[in-house]
């Protein structure tokens, strides 16, 4: 166990970010069941979602994000919110709130989609999985942590003829990285070449989990639901791996924006349709044609017309990084969108971002200024990822 003393009083968001968070506020949050684990690795802890979060191990966030990306990193997700769907047919009566095509996934597949308003907008992202078994009435749901209560609710009232099992008693474990299906196979062999987006139940030192192959670094990874009086264990076992360290929200951050994963609530919203955020192609052939899901008069009007605005990749020319809420403008000094996501690319080496910008200037190659401190820097539209994701795809 790499274990050692750390001082929890100063935070670290990022290479160039520093904040104090307020200690006797991170007292009033909720605890993942690997808090005091955490703490023991000398984690720094600060407010996310309702929970008290490690943002960052001794390690520090450069090295965490490029560990991931040559061996193995630990994250606790365990604030998302897991729980399964049950009810007669559930993926044909769920595609009347998302817009993914739910009915063809097969027994232990998993599909990304959105849960919409009627307006089109994304209440949150969710990965929604068929049972190993394949049991029709029931699918299982991951959803993010700042969005539970709001999704659940949402669900409840949008299938009333369905049970919502919230799974509050489970945590959940993400391994990433190019090594992390070998750490895998050390307790099952299978595990090693799961299909990208499917799920299994498996062991773990004795311990009974879901596997899910899948993550949120742009990297070959899994997910992990375990028994929340397990998770400590597991995660134990798995840190204890040589090539395995354990990754805060910081490095979490870098990776998924060099990957151009969105963050919900940062770079999509209620508002923002899934067309907008560059997610087209989640939305499935036959869901396109068949519509049947919220705001799909603007959806469809979109996919056929395109959207008035875009997310895009931007990347700045120089050294300086541009953060959320800075102004994109054209040479002229017109305001054309605005930075959503951006900060600086361990793996790309220099800064990076994403935003939204008016459709007629999201073409590649598009040179546009982004204001930082009332001053105006250069930036080039790009295409994302910035790094390549290396998700399994069947072959090594």
């Amino acid at each position: 166990m790499k274990a050692v003393a750390g001082d929890d009083s100063v935070c670290v968001f990022g290479p160039r970010e520093v904040c104090v968070p307020d200690t006797a506020a991170l007292d009033d949050l909720l605890t993942t069941p690997l808090d005091a684990l955490h703490r023991e690795l000398g984690a720094k802890m600060v407010p996310f979602a309702g929970y008290s979060m490690p943002v960052q191990y001794p390690l520090g966030v450069l090295k965490e994000h490029l560990h991931t990306r040559v061996a193995a990193g630990l994250f606790d997700v365990s604030h998302m919110g897991q729980a399964d769907l049950v009810g007669e047919n559930i993926a044909a009566a769920l595609e009347g709130l998302v817009p993914g095509d739910l009915q063809a996934l097969k027994p232990g597949r998993i599909r990304y989609t959105q849960l919409l308003n009627d307006a089109g907008g994304i209440i949150d992202d969710l990965m929604v999985a068929k049972p190993v078994d394949g049991d029709a009435n029931r699918v299982h749901l991951v959803v993010n942590a700042a969005c539970k209560e709001k999704d659940y609710a949402v669900l409840k009232a949008g299938l009333p003829g369905a049970a919502l099992e919230r799974k509050d008693d489970y945590a959940l474990l993400a391994l990433q990285g190019p090594q992390a299906s070998e750490v895998l196979a050390l307790f099952d062999v299978d595990c090693a070449t799961m299909p990208f987006m499917s799920l299994r139940q498996t062991t773990i030192n004795g311990v009974e989990v879901v596997v899910s192959r899948c993550g949120y670094t742009g990297e070959d990874g899994f997910e992990i639901s375990v028994p929340a009086a397990d998770a400590d264990s597991v995660a134990r076992t798995l840190i204890d791996q040589p090539n395995v360290e354990p990754i805060g929200l910081g490095a979490r951050d870098s990776l998924r924006l060099e990957s151009g994963l969105c963050l919900y609530g940062q770079d999509m919203d209620d508002e923002t349709s899934p067309i907008e955020a560059d997610l087209t192609w989640s939305i499935g052939k036959r869901r396109r044609a068949e519509g049947g899901f919220p705001g799909e008069a603007r959806i469809l009007k979109e996919l056929h017309e395109g959207p008035s605005r875009l997310r895009v990749g931007l990347k700045p020319i120089g050294r300086a990084p541009a953060r959320e809420g800075a102004v994109i403008e054209v040479p002229d000094g017109a305001a054309v969108g605005v930075v959503t996501s951006g900060g600086f690319g361990p793996t790309a080496e220099g800064p990076i971002a994403m935003g939204y910008v008016a459709t007629e200037h999201a073409k590649q190659g598009t040179r546009l200024h982004l204001i930082v401190r009332g001053k105006a820097f250069e930036a080039d539209v790009v295409d994302m990822p910035f790094v390549p994701q290396r998700y399994y795809r069947g072959s090594k």
